[in-house]
C-alpha cells in the first residue's frame, strides 16, 4: 500500500512540474486586437473615446459593469486606459485611429493587454482571452461604427 501511494505522490509531483515546464512557453503577455474602418472624422471619434461617460452608449456592458476606467494617456489619435480587473490586477486597454486609403474614412484598432502571472493556469487561460474579450470588442467597434455613421 505504501509504494502505491508513494508511485501516486511521485506521479503527482512529475506532472505538476511537467505542467509547469510547459506553461513557461506560454508569453506573459497577451494582447488581443481588433479593427473597424468607420466614415467619420478622427475629431467625433475622440469624443466617444476620450470621455469615460460617453463609453456606456458603444461600450458592451459599461452601463452595467463596475468599470472604473482611468485614462492615462491622451492624444490627437490614441487613448490609452487602465481598468482594475476582476482578479485584482490592472488591464489595459487602447484604441489607435489610423488614416484610410478611402476618403472620410478612419480605421480604428482596439486592443486590450493582459499581464499574466507565472502559474500555469494563468498562463493557460490567456489562451481563452479572444474568446471571451473578441465578440465584445467586436460589439463595441460596431456600436462606435453606428452611433457615428447615423
Amino acid at each position: 500500500m505504501f509504494k502505491i501511494a508513494k508511485l501516486g505522490l511521485i506521479s503527482v509531483v512529475f506532472f505538476s512540474l511537467m505542467i509547469t515546464l510547459i506553461s513557461l512557453f506560454f508569453p506573459s503577455k497577451v494582447r488581443i486586437s481588433k479593427a473597424i474602418d468607420i466614415n467619420s472624422s478622427p475629431e467625433k471619434l475622440m469624443v466617444l473615446l476620450r470621455d469615460t461617460t460617453q463609453w456606456k452608449k458603444w461600450y458592451p456592458g459599461a452601463d452595467s459593469a463596475q468599470l472604473l476606467p482611468e485614462i492615462t494617456t491622451l492624444t490627437d489619435s490614441s487613448v490609452v486606459a487602465v481598468t482594475m480587473m476582476q482578479n485584482g490586477r490592472k488591464g489595459v486597454t487602447g484604441w489607435n485611429i489610423y488614416g484610410s486609403s478611402f476618403p472620410n474614412t478612419i480605421t480604428l484598432q482596439w486592443y486590450m493587454d493582459f499581464k499574466l502571472g507565472w502559474l500555469p493556469w494563468e498562463k493557460f487561460s490567456g489562451l481563452l482571452f479572444e474568446k471571451r474579450y473578441g465578440p465584445m470588442m467586436e460589439k463595441g467597434l460596431e456600436n462606435l461604427k453606428k452611433s457615428l455613421e447615423n
